[in-house]
Order: structure tokens, then C-alpha cells, then sequence
């Protein structure tokens, strides 16, 4: 895994700014920059000379306008800010220092191992070392949530790190297995903790287990416009988070305005990484897994302030994140008009002890007016799920690559949604549960499934809105494939009997890639081999692949939201979230597209067959 500062330097080379730099803040009379070290005192001013010694001791004294700089170290602390800034031009920015390293956790370091026998240790720890929330007495639960017919909690033990994995009986530890594994005991007092420690002692390597559920998170809602910039935020033992309950992140918004999460790295949550998602109320987990109980959760958070006015709009770019056992980016209702950009993320619920609903690297209930752009997310479950009222949702140039379930799940939404320049690399490309959407510039190596019929009713909303219009079942079709390159196992014959109009054209088929029958000319080249290969370095991913330059000779047209028409559901054309026309005139480098005969795929203009192209 690339360095902290390798990793920013990268994306910071893609994006053309420096990695230190965010949203401009104007100037006021009265800002304050405030200081943290770990040589500090909060006794101290927090002026450069006199720094403080917890960012929670800053954030008590932050007000709108202010920044809070953080000098490299460890800080042990649950950041919950007590208030937000007034404006975008009036935020509290949390930042770490240009240049170093901080390190926000949710663990402690443990010492006083004691050893059973073979590698098995054990830790005693009073369970007044956890103040009033005990990771290791808190299950996993909720909503959609598969347990496995086995107890998962959400603390964790880490070795150097890397968290062990949890056995689900204690006899499992004095068995042969891959993995290091731990397993906890509570009772009245104390918590009792057991781990493989293959050939070490703990007591002399850096072993730390969870003690908070969250690392920066408001615990009221409401604060707006509040930046976390630059940080190294891990091990946090987060709650299931499905979209019926209050979804907490290692880092989360929750049920806010206007943040801007960038240049971080977020790791080892339990369950979620980063949360945009929905606030908590007495109806927490008890949707009764039914859609009607998540349309009673919309119609309550209506009541509680879901609007554009008031939620969503938040910037969150150019962060790593990792294991996370639920999802990497999550959000139900709170991510609407919002931007998450070039964010890497993978190894997303790579260890399986689990299952549920609520499972891939972004997953977001209500994406309304979201863009979701140049991101790659690879070892994940799921690529990214937009599950329900998926509408002016754009995708545009994400890289996908070794997923398990598939890249991209759109399920029972009405559209309008468009998916362009996006690279589709994993053995299933889509599955489709939804209509009303725009499939464009893509290239799809994996098959896609579709579901006939969902009978579940679900919203469709007013245009650029939060307010519901009306609930439709979901039948197949209301699709629109345009100037798609199908490669591998691409395979568009699902909608042959596609139960609503389907609009098809441009789109080439290579190898074993077979077309729909309701394309009146696709191009096919059975014997073409793209020969698409992914390599890595450690600052960069590269794409090589062959293309026909003789492509381009067939007619095409540069797809706009009058090609495109209007979602059959809703009535609502593909426009932009300020209402402008759209127009996929750039291909996923950004490169114009040819307007009298764009190339099909994601790559416009080829010099020859063979291209290598920087993903990052």
C-alpha cells in the first residue's frame, strides 16, 4: 500500500491542485487559527507558540471561520465538534499540519498480556477503562443485518495495525488457522480478551484493541460547514448502519451541510468509513425489513428537515479508504446534492463475518442530484449500490475493478440517472433493478443481470427535490445504451424482453460480448480481442488496452439530454442539478470527443490499437 504522502501526491497530480489545499476561506476579521501538538497543553491559548495538546479542547474553542491546524502524532480522542460554521465562506476547518502525519484513533495501546498456551494471550480489563460505551460487549445489529448464526461485536484487537480477526467461540483460538484471531468475554466488571499471537509477545509489539465507536462525529445534528482535511483516521467501532437507523461512520456528516471531507485516510471501521447518512430516532431498526417501512422513514425525515435547504451538498474527495466491513461511503438521505470525487477506495468486507443489505464501497439511499465521479473502487463486495430514488444521479468515470457481487448495483430508482466514461472491469458489470437510466461512453467487461419485475413501491420526486410526487413498481426497461464499448463477458441481451421501451445505439461488442436484439445496428467483432490488462505501481494504476481505430468510421452521435429524452416514471428529462442541458462531449481522460462520430468506449481518438492510459 502506497505511503500517506505517495497516495496524496498522486491524486493531487490527477486533480491539478496540491494535496494541502481545499475550499478557499474568506478572510474575516475575527478568524483565529488554533493549534494542537501533542507537546502541548489545553491549558495553553492554542496560538503557534502555545499550542494545545487535544483537538477536542480546539474544537471547544472554534467558531465559525476558524481553523484548527494539527501537528504530527497520535491522537487518542473522539472528535465530536460542537458547532459548525455559518456559511461556505464562514466554515471551521479541522486540518493536519502541510507535510505531517496525524494519526486521529479510536484504540488504545493494552499492555499485560498474559500468556495461556501455545499463542493464545489474555488482557483483564476493568470495564471502567471504557467509559460508558464497551466495544466488546456491543453487537452488531439492525436492519437488513445477516449475523451469520454467530455474535459479531463491533471491537476489534489489532497487532501492529492490522486488526486480528474475531473467532466466533473461544475453542477456535487453540486450533491451526490462517488468520490470528481474538475472541472477548464481558461480564459485570471486566472484560476478558483472548488473541493468537503466532511466535510474538504482545506485551513487546504495538497492540491496541477499540474503546470508542467513532472518530469524528458531531453528536448533535445540524452542524454545518465543517472541513476534515489531511488526517489518518482509523479503528473505530462502528454500529451497523443500515438506511432505517442512524448511520455512524468513523467519520460522519450526520444529518448536516455542506462539509468537505478531503485528502484523508480512513481505515478499519467495523462496519462504515465514511457516513453522509441519516439521523437516529426511536424508530431506529424497526423498519420490519420492508419497503414500507423505508418509505415511513423518507416520510419522517421529510418532517425532520430533509431538503435542499437544509441536508446534503457535502464534498467529499480524494480520500483512501479501506477496511471497512460494511461500506466505505454510506448514506441514506443525507447524501443528496453532493460530490464524492476521486476518492480511492477497496478492501471493503473483505473478511465476511458477516452479511446484509447495506454492503459496498459507496452505498447510498437517494442520491438525488449526486455526482459520483473518478473514483476507483476495487476488493469490494460491491462496487457501488445507489439503492432507491436514484434521480439526476450522475456517474461519470469511476474505475471498477475485482468486485465480487458486481460494479454497479441501481436498485428499484426511476431515473433519471446517467452513467458515462466509466471503466467496468469486474466479472459483473450491472445489475439492474431499476429504470429511467443512461448508459453511455461506457466500457463493460462483465455481465449484467436485470430483474423483470420489483413490485415494491417506491418514490420518485420532484424535479431537483427532495419532495415525493408519487411511488411506481419497477419494471424492466426505460434504458438508454448509447456508444458503449461490451468486452469479455459484456453482455446486453437481459433486455431482449425488457417490459418498457428500450433506446439502443453506437455501441460495439467484441469477443464473447453479445448485444441486445432490440439494437437495430450494433457493431459485433466476435474475433477482436481488447486484450485489457490493469497493472499497478505504487503511485499508479494503468489501463492498457487495444482498440480499432476503424470504430470511429461508424456514425455516432454525441449523446444529449434531447437524445436521451425524458425517464418514462417521473416525466423528468437528464439535465444537470442547476437544470442545464447535458452534453458527453469528453471523454474519461477529459479529451473533447470527436462531434461528428464520437469513438464508442470510454476513450476518444485512438493513435493506433494499442493504448496505455493513467487512471492515476
Amino acid at each position: 500500500m502506497p505511503s500517506r504522502r505517495s497516495f496524496l501526491s498522486a491524486i493531487s497530480a490527477v486533480c491539478g491542485i496540491a494535496a494541502t489545499q481545499g475550499l478557499a476561506i474568506a478572510a474575516t476579521s475575527n478568524r483565529r487559527e488554533y493549534y494542537v501538538s501533542p507537546h502541548g497543553n489545553d491549558r495553553n491559548t492554542g496560538s503557534p507558540s502555545r499550542p494545545l495538546k487535544t483537538i477536542s479542547a480546539a474544537a471547544a474553542l472554534a467558531q465559525a471561520g476558524d481553523v484548527i491546524t494539527v501537528h504530527e502524532g497520535i491522537y487518542r480522542e473522539r472528535i465530536a465538534p460542537p458547532r459548525g460554521g455559518l456559511s461556505d465562506a464562514e466554515r471551521i476547518v479541522y486540518q493536519a499540519a502541510p507535510g505531517e502525519q496525524v494519526v486521529i484513533t479510536g484504540a488504545e495501546i493494552v499492555t499485560g498480556w498474559s500468556k495461556v498456551k501455545h499463542d493464545v494471550w489474555k488482557v483483564v480489563i476493568p470495564n471502567t477503562f471504557f467509559g460508558s460505551f464497551n466495544p466488546y460487549s456491543d453487537l452488531i445489529h439492525g436492519d437488513w443485518f445477516d449475523a451469520k448464526k454467530r455474535k459479531q461485536r463491533t471491537g476489534a484487537v489489532y497487532l501492529n495495525g492490522d486488526w486480528l480477526v474475531e473467532a466466533a467461540q473461544i475453542d477456535d483460538l487453540y486450533q491451526v488457522s490462517a488468520d490470528s484471531l481474538w475472541f472477548g468475554q464481558v461480564d459485570e466488571t471486566t472484560a476478558t480478551l483472548f488473541a493468537q499471537f503466532k511466535g510474538m509477545n504482545p506485551n513487546e509489539q504495538h497492540t491496541e484493541i477499540n474503546v470508542r465507536q467513532t472518530v469524528f462525529y458531531p453528536e448533535k445534528t445540524g452542524l454545518n460547514y465543517i472541513t476534515v482535511r489531511g488526517f489518518t483516521l482509523r479503528q473505530a467501532a462502528t454500529p451497523w448502519a443500515p438506511p432505517t437507523a442512524e448511520q455512524i461512520g468513523l467519520v460522519g456528516t450526520h444529518w448536516s451541510k455542506g462539509w468537505i471531507i478531503e485528502d484523508n485516510i480512513v481505515s478499519h471501521s467495523a462496519c462504515s468509513g465514511i457516513s453522509l447518512g441519516k439521523y437516529g430516532d426511536q424508530f431506529d431498526n424497526q423498519s420490519r425489513n420492508s419497503a414500507n417501512g423505508y418509505v415511513e422513514t423518507i416520510q419522517r425525515a421529510v418532517a425532520f428537515g430533509w431538503s435542499k435547504e437544509n441536508i446534503g451538498h457535502h464534498i467529499v474527495r480524494r480520500n483512501r479508504v479501506s477496511y471497512c466491513e460494511q461500506a466505505g461511503i454510506v448514506g441514506s438521505l443525507g447524501a443528496i446534492f453532493s460530490v464524492v470525487t476521486d476518492n480511492v477506495i477497496h478492501d471493503i468486507h473483505v473478511r465476511r463475518l458477516f452479511s446484509g443489505a447495506e454492503i459496498a464501497g459507496i452505498k447510498f439511499h437517494a442520491a438525488i442530484d449526486t455526482e459520483i465521479s473518478r473514483n476507483v473502487i476495487y476488493r469490494s463486495y460491491r462496487g457501488l449500490w445507489l439503492d432507491w430514488m436514484a434521480q439526476g444521479t450522475h456517474v461519470s468515470r469511476n474505475l471498477f475493478y475485482d468486485n465480487d457481487a458486481h460494479d454497479l448495483f441501481v436498485e428499484v430508482s426511476h431515473g433519471p440517472f446517467l452513467v458515462d466514461n466509466n471503466l467496468f472491469l469486474s466479472k459483473v458489470s450491472q445489475r439492474s433493478l431499476s429504470q429511467g437510466g443512461a448508459y453511455v461512453h461506457n466500457l463493460f467487461c462483465g455481465g449484467i443481470t436485470i430483474t423483470d419485475l420489483d413490485s415494491r413501491m417506491t418514490p420518485y420526486m420532484k424535479v431537483h427535490s427532495t419532495e415525493i410526487v408519487g411511488l411506481h413498481d419497477n419494471p424492466s426497461g426505460d434504458m438508454r445504451f448509447y456508444n458503449n464499448l461490451f468486452a469479455s463477458a459484456g453482455d446486453l441481451s437481459p433486455f431482449n424482453a425488457a417490459r418498457l421501451p428500450m433506446q439502443l445505439g453506437g455501441n460495439v461488442f467484441v469477443g464473447n460480448a453479445k448485444p441486445c436484439t432490440l439494437e437495430s445496428a450494433p457493431l459485433a467483432e466476435p474475433e477482436f480481442d481488447p486484450k485489457i490488462e490493469l497493472s499497478r505501481t505504487e503511485d499508479n494504476i494503468l489501463l492498457a488496452i487495444t482498440l480499432n481505430e476503424k470504430w470511429g468510421e461508424q456514425p455516432r452521435k454525441i449523446i444529449t439530454t434531447e437524445l436521451l429524452g425524458n425517464a418514462i416514471v417521473p416525466d423528468l428529462p437528464f439535465e444537470r442539478p442547476n437544470g442545464t442541458p447535458v452534453r458527453i462531449d469528453t471523454d474519461y481522460s477529459g479529451r473533447k470527443r470527436n462531434p461528428a462520430s464520437p469513438f464508442p468506449g470510454p476513450f476518444e481518438c485512438p493513435i493506433g490499437r494499442r493504448q496505455s492510459i493513467r487512471i492515476i
